[in-house]
């Protein structure tokens, strides 16, 4: 039984991991080292972005949201210093760390 266990959740973690988007990706390490989602929302705001949506994706923060420009835009994260990553609008790449 625990071995089947362990197969299921196997299963399950590779399956996540292959919906990703493929968009860009982060080694960023076990969940429970990363900082809130809620703690990136208010970083942004308080910049000025207005965020719609925060979500996991490739082992990243992806956000959904308006800059402070105005652009409506889809934007990467990492997930412990949240250092911006790659920033997107209607498939136009409008920002990429170098290296991602």
């Amino acid at each position: 039984m625990n071995v089947q266990s362990t197969l299921v959740t196997l299963l399950v973690v590779g399956s996540l991991t292959a919906s990703a988007t493929g968009v860009m990706t982060c080694d960023s390490g076990e969940p429970s080292t990363w900082q809130a989602q809620e703690d990136l929302t208010a970083k942004l705001e308080k910049e000025g972005w207005a965020v719609r949506k925060v979500k996991v994706d490739g082992g990243c923060y992806e956000v959904y949201g308006t800059t402070p420009d105005g652009d409506r835009v889809e934007a990467y994260f990492d997930p412990i210093s949240f250092e911006k990553l790659y920033v997107a609008r209607r498939g136009e790449v409008l920002f990429q760390k170098d290296g991602g």
